[in-house]
């Protein structure tokens, strides 16, 4: 595969990583954005891990870990498409995005904005921009490429697969 098709099929995966997270971060997955934008639920929380979420009694850090595994592909993929961009701004992106993403949450009301998710979505960026360099002292650069965006595609496509199968599933359900 030549260096253009390879920078293609890597930048078409962080755009539609990007837009996946979008999905992910406003919208919670829903197929219908109209069932999110009726819920209205607008709340600010600027206490760093003051509001864990609480599931039969007990404290659920589940959420944070999850904010924070979200974001580890992006730290990669940035790596990948932007080499000659160095950590710092990577991670501002990282950071900006996230802050967007939540400010957009309480704009319109459609969910909960709170500080901790915007630190655990950046540590998980910094994870994986952090995650790349590490590999690449021990992985030839190209060839991690490969590796993270085949990886990317392959998981792409079962997450589609498996989108899809439920999609279908609860048609015939209907």
């Amino acid at each position: 595969m030549g260096d253009y098709m390879r920078k293609i099929l890597s930048r078409g995966l962080l755009v539609l990583y990007v837009v996946i997270l979008i999905w992910l971060v406003l919208f919670k997955f829903s197929l219908h954005i109209s069932h999110v934008l009726s819920h209205h639920h607008r709340s600010l929380n600027l206490i760093p891990f003051a509001a864990p979420s609480i599931v039969n009694g007990k404290i659920n850090y589940g959420e944070m870990v999850y904010n924070c595994i979200f974001f580890i592909p992006l730290g990669l993929l940035l790596n990948v498409n932007f080499k000659k961009i160095g950590f710092l701004p990577k991670l501002a992106f990282i950071m900006g995005f996230s802050i967007a993403a939540e400010s957009i949450q309480f704009i319109f009301s459609i969910g909960a904005t709170d500080i901790t998710d915007v630190i655990t979505n950046t540590l998980g960026g910094f994870l994986g921009l952090k995650l790349y360099d590490v590999s690449k002292k021990y992985i030839n650069s190209e060839k991690l490429d490969k590796i993270i965006v085949s990886t990317g595609i392959l998981l792409f496509l079962v997450f589609f697969a498996i989108d899809a199968s439920h999609f279908v599933w609860f048609r015939t359900k209907e």
